[in-house]
Parts: structure tokens; sequence; C-alpha cells
């Protein structure tokens, strides 16, 4: 069965967007804390050089972000500014203007997935595709939808009964925004438009148990 347009959004400038995807026949995505620390690690060098990142969590057999792409004289200093023996085809597509924005961003990911999948099929003796093909995305565009959003993906591990408080969930963003350690999450704009730190808590604490007792999904 085809997937629906709006799970396909194209990548576009400044763009914010609802990204997840699972694994193949629900298997598990993440066994030990260290698949968890190299998957970030492998997103941070794959997919952060083109997009910033607001809010991610990690569940067994899947992974959600809100992310907001970055701005294309950014991305081209980036390429321009990195290693020629690195960089790819694609990229070298995007820079002399032969494809677009979206299927250098869609190459990223496609990069970060086979690279994450080919250590953990090596250690776990698996062979075959890890993910499902293709990834979701959804483009948020209303100011009402990035909130949700944000609350929807911390909140995530509730809503599948993994715990019953977000608080108690290690692999998501929520930590980074308790505190003031170093991050590559754009924290201070969430916080700003959540109005403040305080307010950032409460409202995930209202709408968690709303998202847990209605069982609403807003990936629909």
């Amino acid at each position: 069965m085809p997937i629906p347009k709006k799970y396909q959004a194209d990548f576009c400038e400044h763009g914010i967007y609802h990204v997840f995807n699972r694994t193949n026949n629900k298997e598990k995505l993440f066994l030990t804390n260290e698949n968890h620390l190299f998957f970030l690690r492998k997103y941070d060098e794959y997919v952060s050089p083109y997009l910033e990142t607001y809010a991610w969590c990690l569940l067994p057999n899947h992974f959600h972000l809100v992310v907001k792409v970055k701005p294309i004289n950014e991305i081209n200093t980036y390429l321009s500014t990195s290693d020629t023996k690195l960089v790819t085809l694609t990229e070298k597509k995007f820079q002399k203007g032969e494809i677009f924005l979206s299927e250098l961003i869609e190459h990223s990911f496609k990069r970060f997935f086979q690279s994450y999948a080919l250590a953990f099929n090596k250690v776990y003796k698996r062979s075959g595709n890890l993910f499902y093909k293709p990834f979701k995305r959804i483009e948020i565009n209303k100011e009402s939808y990035f909130t949700q959003a944000i609350i929807y993906v911390h909140a995530n591990a509730v809503r599948h009964g993994l715990v019953k408080d977000l608080v108690n969930w290690r692999w998501s963003s929520w930590h980074s925004y308790l505190t003031e350690s170093p991050t590559k999450l754009q924290r201070q704009e969430v916080l700003e438009w959540f109005g403040g730190r305080e307010q950032f808590i409460k409202l995930h604490e209202e709408m968690t148990s709303y998202y847990n007792d209605s069982q609403i999904s807003i990936e629909s």
C-alpha cells in the first residue's frame, strides 16, 4: 500500500518537520545503552549538518525527531569547508545545483540509517534491512502543531506504556531542557516558545496525561 503524500513531505529551507521511522517487523532497534549512544552519534555525524534539532525520543523499535532545515547558505558553507574526500556525489550535485535540497537531506538520512544498520548487523550477526523504507516526515506548518509535536515526542515512552512518567525515560531530549548543560538542541528557542522552563514542564505534564488517556496520535 502506497504511503500517503503527507508522510513524504519535501524538506524545504527553514521548514520544520516531525520525522519518525521504525524497524522492519517490529524488531528491536536498540539492545544496549551503547546502541542508543551510537545512534545519536551517527545522527549528529550525518544529519545534524543540515538540520537543527528541537526534540528527539528513542523507543525500543522506533524513533521520533522534531527538526528544522538549516539555511541553504549555511549548508553550502559546511559543504565547501568539508574535506573534499569525504563529500559524497549527492552532496557535490547539490553544490552544483543539480538536485534539490530535499534530495540532499533524504540522502543524509539514508546514510545515517545505513551506517547504524551496518554496525548493528555486524555486532548482532544480523543481515538485511533494519529500518522500514521509506522513513516518514510530516511538515509542521501550524504553531499549535509545533507545540504538540514537541510534547508528543517527549511523551512517547509514556504513550507506549514503557514508563508512567516521561521523567523516567532516559532516551529523550526532555532531560536536556531541564539543565543548563551544553547541548546542540535549540533549547533556548524552544523554552522561549513555551514561555519559559516552568511553563514547558507544566504543559508537558498536562498534555502527556491527555495523550495517554485519549490514545491520540499526531502521526496519523
